[in-house]
């Protein structure tokens, strides 16, 4: 299947070839197996509070077996739910009816006013499933994340704080504040802007949505990650889907500007 309008152009800002990069510099303190190899299933880091570690840099695995369409593209392998976050669910998404019309509208259109594919900022979900890789940088007060797309990043406060209740100015990636449960760091961000985009493909949510995650680590090279998407204006009820992602050793990010050089978008019709 040939790859909508918008994905050609976000594969065209991917770079094939990167020079001048970072030589290939070992991860510290890498579990290892006997015969040396990185142990993927040793017991997860934790911090000096006795809280699991998040550090590292991270990634989304691409699609194998069946998948969405437009997720085994011939240049770059993408993650199922980059394209499709209801991916998996058996009822897909649980639309309100004008939502439900404007996600086809968004197919139909070839997916063209996707900010991903426009060089704009996109949503917390994007970012959470999306190809490029991220750093998490972990304090007892703060989890920062780090994005290679467009150089990113969110806060997480985790120093007890609750998210702001006096009307506030709306931002792209919301506020986020978190908690401990157990060995799960429960994160909730609220206060978006209007208009957002789900994944690729179009999925809806709106300034009201509230957005939870929950983050695991279940081993040294696994991180699981809950994510429910509450947004009365958009959906019927909460819906929650999963995603896993992978550690990436001996790796950093890169800088990368999708704006910059870009010449694809002045040509959409």
């Amino acid at each position: 299947m040939r790859p909508t309008i918008a994905l050609t152009a976000l594969l065209a800002f991917m770079p094939a070839t990167l020079l001048a990069q970072w030589e290939k510099y070992p991860t510290a303190r890498v579990p290892k197996t006997r015969d040396g190899k990185p142990n993927l299933n040793a017991p997860a880091p934790r911090m000096a509070n006795g809280k699991p570690d998040f550090s590292g840099v991270w990634g989304n695995p691409p699609c194998t077996g069946e998948c969405p369409p437009g997720t085994k593209d011939e240049f770059l392998p993408l993650p199922a739910q980059f394209m499709d976050i209801g991916w998996g669910l058996k009822e897909g998404l649980p639309y309100q009816p004008w939502a439900a019309d404007l996600v086809k509208a968004r197919i139909a259109d070839f997916g063209r006013g996707n900010p991903d594919a426009h060089c704009k900022p996109i949503g917390i979900v994007q970012l959470d499933t999306h190809p490029y890789p991220r750093r998490i940088m972990q304090t007892p007060e703060l989890l920062a994340i780090l994005n290679e797309k467009d150089g990113i990043f969110r806060q997480i406060f985790t120093d007890g704080r609750s998210l702001p209740v006096d009307d506030p100015q709306p931002w792209w990636y919301g506020y986020s504040a978190g908690k401990w449960v157990g060995d799960t760091l429960v994160v909730e961000t609220k206060y978006f802007k209007e208009d957002g985009w789900l994944d690729f493909r179009g999925a809806v949510f709106t300034g009201s949505a509230k957005i939870t995650e929950r983050f695991r680590r279940p081993n040294y090279g696994h991180l699981e990650l809950e994510i429910t998407v509450d947004d009365p204006k958009a959906y019927t009820k909460p819906w929650t889907v999963k995603i896993n992602q992978v550690i990436l050793l001996d790796t950093d990010l890169f800088e990368f500007f999708c704006s910059e050089n870009e010449k694809d978008v002045q040509h959409f019709k």
